[in-house]
This record gives C-alpha cells, structure tokens and sequence, in this order.
C-alpha cells in the first residue's frame, strides 16, 4: 500500500472495479464485492474476510445489500466462485440501512451464521423491519410520522407530502425482516477475523450506532459510511426523535477516526478504497462548517428548513432526494439552536429558526 500524507487522496487500486459475483484482494485476506442498488448512488460495496472461528475454515461477510432478487443472485454467483468451497461462518451488519442489512436475514438463514451488530441498530432495524412494528404504524398514522415531521419544518407541497405519507412501507420493502438474535458489538470490542484483531469504533450521527472496524497490523480501516471519499454522507434529524443534534454526534465522530495513522487504507460502503484519510475528514468538517456559516446567515430572518433546503442544496431534488435535504436542513439548524446560537419557535404550527 503506498504512502498518504494529508495533501493528497489516492486510490491504490486505481479505476479496477470488482465485477458482479466476482471480488478483488485489498489486502491480505480482505476481498472488495460490488454490488448494485436501485437509487442514485448505485452501488454498495461490500467485505468478505477470511476467517477461522473454533477451528473451522471459512469466512466473515461485512455488510449484506438490500433484500431483492438481483442482490441474491449476486450473492449466489459469489458463493460459487469465490469461496473455495468454505463456508460463511460470521455476518457483521456496520448499520440498519437497507443496504447495509437488508439481506442479513437471508445470509444468515443461508449459511447457518450469527448477525453480529450494534444493539442500537439492529434493535431500530427489528422495530422498522417488524410487521407489527415501524410500517404498521405508519399506516395506522396514515404515513403521517415522516410526513408531519416535515411538515412542521416548512414542506408544505401537497405531492410530495402525499409521495412521502405512501412510502410509510419503504424500509419493510428493502428490510422484509431481520434474524431474530444476533451478538451485539459494542466500541472498543476487539474481534478476532482471520487472526487479525479488528477494533470496533462506534460512529454516530448518520445511523444509531454505527460499527467501524480497524485492524492496525493491516493498516485498514472498514468505514462503513461514516467516511466516504466523495460524498458526505447524509446526517439527518428523523420523526422520531425530533430534537437529536446528529450532526454534533458525526463531527465528534470524525474527530475520533482522525486518531487512525495517516496512512491508513480506507474501506468505504461507496467509492473506491482510498488513503488520505485524515485530509478527507478534514475536507468532511470543512464542509459542514462552511454549511453552518450559511445557515446562520440565512437565519438573520426566521427560517425553516424548507427555506433553508435551496441554500444548502442548489440543485433539483426529487421527492426521495428532497427528504433526504430535509433531514440534513434540520440537523444543521438544530445543531446551531443546541449550541445555542439559533432560537426556535412555532408560527402558524411551523418551526421557524433564527439568530438571537
């Protein structure tokens, strides 16, 4: 693996791409998957470490894709050609994203394997997955959860409300169910995979409780989506806890990962594995501050996040796109009002923000 310093972001492997149902060595014992996704951001990678648990010989998954046919099949063409004829011994699911765990329950069933993940996740992915649980509720409200929490911040577009309001089943579509147990991994755990030990760091702020994963003898750092190398991945504030400042917990975050070595390789959900790890968290801070300096100067008059959506975003958004700017609205308001820098008041049942 070559050097990184903080001026530079490399790609080792250059433009090689892992083809589907194929996979490629990152490091010794660590295989690069690919698989496809149905939205915008069209791809999740995924992890496959050798692995030796009580004596037998086989492998550890990280990450799972959502729950449909195509991801199977992909899958399926992995298990055939890539294994060696061992077995799949262990699933790690780094959050309860549909991406990231939609599959677990089919992985787990497949090969007879533990789901190892957060509490905190794997306890919201149970709630929302459940059909007793996040969907029927949301019908019962009439898919009124999401949509009255937007709502109330200024997304007043009778469309888009109702779009939202029918997506109360979104993640019961990706996520059908989850395995009914699973190992709970907590920060600072050290999990033997392959005989290497991997410390687990707990991320916040774009998931509950987001496992990370870093083995310091191999200098590689599985970052799930808490450091992508070109997108920021979302933060957002959801329905259910309206007042959460995720965007506090994220910058904490990253000022945790920037202790790893310099040059240690990056293993992300999206994008190509990377060095350069401290100048991309640097570049992530960078922009949320250079986001709050614009959202305290939108709010020299009351806003909402609504208005506040064109001046962090300034491009079209469908309505998936939109809930997903909503949600990053707020969390950058409600950061500044925690701190204390914003006011917050209901007008006419709306939440407006503005300076002091």
């Amino acid at each position: 693996m070559p050097n990184s310093t903080n001026l530079e972001i490399q790609y080792p492997l250059g433009e090689a791409l892992p083809a589907s149902g194929e996979a490629l060595e990152v490091a010794p014992g660590v295989r690069w998957l690919r698989m496809r996704l149905p939205f915008a951001l069209d791809h999740i990678n995924l992890w496959l470490l050798r692995d030796e648990i009580e004596g037998v010989a086989g492998w550890t998954i990280i990450d799972c894709g959502i729950s449909n046919a195509e991801t199977q099949t992909a899958w399926e063409a992995i298990f055939s050609s890539q294994l060696g004829g061992l077995p799949v011994l262990r699933v790690i699911a780094t959050h309860m994203h549909p991406d990231h765990v939609g599959l677990a329950y089919w992985l787990c069933e497949r090969w007879q394997a533990p789901l190892w993940m957060s509490m905190s996740d794997y306890l919201t992915a149970q709630w929302l997955s459940n059909q007793e649980g996040g969907a029927a509720i949301g019908a019962k409200m009439g898919g009124g959860g999401s949509a009255d929490h937007l709502e109330r911040h200024g997304l007043n577009t009778a469309e888009d409300l109702a779009l939202i309001r029918g997506r109360s089943d979104y993640y019961i579509k990706l996520v059908p169910r989850m395995p009914p147990r699973y190992r709970r991994m907590m920060d600072g755990d050290l999990i033997t995979i392959g005989g290497q030990l991997w410390q687990v760091q707990m991320g916040y702020g774009h998931a509950p409780e987001h496992a990370t994963l870093y083995c310091a003898k191999l200098g590689v750092f599985i970052s799930g989506d808490m450091v992508l190398p070109r997108i920021s991945t979302n933060i957002s504030v959801y329905d259910g806890e309206p007042d959460a400042d995720p965007l506090g917990l994220f910058l904490r975050s990253l000022a945790l990962f920037a202790k790893l070595p310099a040059n240690t390789l990056v293993l992300p959900s999206h994008g190509k594995p990377f060095t350069g790890l401290h100048l991309r968290i640097q570049q992530l801070q960078d922009h949320h501050v250079d986001r709050l300096a614009d959202t305290m100067k939108a709010c020299q008059v009351p806003i909402t996040a609504r208005d506040l959506v064109p001046i962090l975003f300034k491009r079209a958004l469908d309505t998936h796109q939109l809930t997903f700017a909503m949600g990053e609205a707020i969390a950058h308001l409600n950061h500044l009002w925690r701190l204390g820098k914003l006011t917050r008041k209901v007008s006419a049942g709306v939440w407006q923000f503005s300076v002091h």
